[in-house]
């Protein structure tokens, strides 16, 4: 089916769907068409689920979600880009199982993000060297990430099948397969950090090679017992990156393999260009405050040159997701400035079949009944992008106070569930 075909099909489709009503994910019915997006919590420990994670997570279920996303659940203890991020260890599977349960019990589906933090990921805290495609300085952090060999991709294609696996047995209803923000599986994609001159690197057939072959082991490992949801970026942000004349391909490719029940599109590098997702202001004051010396000083020197700023604007990466909606037919997940009913209703009326929101909930995390009770209902997010920092020692809008809400027992084996 060519392009405009596709954008015919999809311009002759029923009126647009009421973002609020039920709808299919691959295998699993969700209440609504609204999923709270991935945004890392900093709520485990050791890798274990807390009281705190999983209160995280069911807020959002009781706000009305149709599905929350926790994130991140790194496939390999070096994959981690937080030392006390959460893995598929034996240790970590109750705990999962309890904030399932939890999330369940309050009518909303639960989706784990997988992926292998690559260049992203923190090598002091893993004690074990961060990986890439190519060896690769991060300024940033001032460590270099080892070059992975065929042997290491083999091992962590296998290890996202295997946290698949495991996410069903916890009760899991969906997993996001991470292919963005130049991880491991996104830094092959991209020709500004895959310098490799085998298989899998050069042409972007050989770039996208690791990102289809980890799919289609997924795919095999689970069939259709849970919900395979790619999130996948459209651009890097970085001159010499991966872009959307690339992902459109890809994206197509991913369709003809079948490997995905939806494509969740996404931009920006957390390793060359962070901000670049987030749009609004870049609290470079707050993001020096919680780094360690020296990087510290860094930040607050030279922050400026790396934590860089884009003016905000609701849905706004509509622009560039319509085109890859234009080239594939399978489901598509609008990420990015989804902030009240008029984005929602947008976003169906451009062919997409979910939205999924971020800042703004964590802001309020009850917006979606909000929005239920009284569609005009606006968002209070105010994009100054504060909560960004937050992630160090539990993900929060900064200008809400509920510590009070908050166990005690943060960060202590004593929080624990499961």
């Amino acid at each position: 089916m060519s392009t405009d075909d596709r954008r015919g099909q999809h311009a002759a489709r029923r009126p647009a769907p009421d973002p609020l009503s039920p709808v299919r994910l691959g295998p699993v019915t969700l209440r609504n068409r609204v999923i709270k997006a991935a945004t890392y919590e900093g709520l485990s420990h050791r890798a274990r689920v807390t009281q705190d994670l999983v209160d995280f997570h069911v807020g959002y279920a009781k706000g009305g979600v149709g599905m929350t996303t926790v994130a991140y659940c790194a496939v390999a203890r070096e994959g981690r880009t937080d030392r006390h991020q959460l893995y598929w260890t034996d240790e970590s599977l109750p705990g999962m199982r309890a904030l399932t349960d939890a999330v369940h019990a309050e009518g909303a589906a639960v989706s784990a993000q997988i992926g292998h933090g690559g260049p992203v990921a923190e090598p002091r805290g893993n004690k074990a060297p961060a990986l890439s495609p190519s060896r690769f300085l991060h300024k940033q952090s001032m460590s270099v990430a080892h070059q992975i060999d065929h042997a290491g991709i083999a091992r962590v294609t296998e290890a996202h099948a295997e946290a698949a696996r495991r996410a069903i047995a916890t009760g899991f209803d969906a997993i996001e397969v991470h292919l963005g923000h130049n991880y491991l599986i996104s830094s092959f994609l991209s020709p500004k950090v895959n310098k490799r001159d085998d298989e899998y690197g050069g042409s972007l057939t050989n770039r996208a090679r690791f990102a289809r072959d980890t799919l289609r082991a997924i795919r095999d490992a689970v069939g259709d017992r849970i919900a395979i949801i790619v999130k996948m970026n459209m651009d890097d942000g970085v001159p010499g990156g991966f872009w959307l004349d690339e992902a459109i391909p890809v994206a197509q490719w991913i369709e003809a393999d079948g490997t995905a029940d939806a494509l969740e599109m996404t931009a920006g590098s957390s390793l060359l260009n962070p901000m670049y997702l987030f749009k609004g202001d870049a609290p470079i004051e707050e993001f020096a405050a919680v780094m360690p010396q020296p990087i510290r000083t860094g930040v607050k020197l030279v922050g400026k040159r790396f934590i860089r700023e884009y003016p905000y604007r609701d849905a706004f990466l509509l622009e560039d997701a319509r085109q890859i909606r234009a080239a594939v037919s399978m489901p598509m997940i609008l990420l990015g400035g989804i902030t009240d009913r008029a984005s929602m209703d947008l976003a169906m009326r451009e062919g997409f079949e979910y939205v999924a929101m971020g800042r703004a909930l964590l802001r309020e995390p009850d917006l979606v009944n909000r929005i239920a009770d009284e569609p005009a209902t606006p968002s209070l997010c105010i994009h100054c992008n504060k909560c960004m920092p937050t992630n160090f020692t539990g993900t929060r809008c900064v200008l809400v106070d509920r510590t009070t809400t908050r166990s005690s027992g943060w960060g202590k084996p004593e929080s624990y569930v499961g």
